[in-house]
């Protein structure tokens, strides 16, 4: 699991090969350490963010926060 960052208590990596077939590019976001219920975010070709689910419950006001 190759961590990108971390931003407070939140840790946003990504798995690499994810889903068959495999799924667009995307980042997940967990509180403490990785988890299968993390929260999943697309990033599209045009590097935009959309929220694919919000799993972990990440408060919307932390998900609305750009760095």
């Amino acid at each position: 699991m190759p961590q990108v960052f971390r931003v407070g208590a939140y840790l946003v990596y990504f798995w690499s090969d994810e889903g068959h077939p495999l799924e667009p590019i995307h980042v997940h976001v967990a509180q403490g350490a990785p988890h299968e219920n993390a929260t999943k975010i697309w990033i599209t070709s045009k590097g935009h963010c959309l929220l694919a689910n919000n799993r972990s419950e990440v408060p919307a006001r932390q998900l609305r926060i750009s760095w």
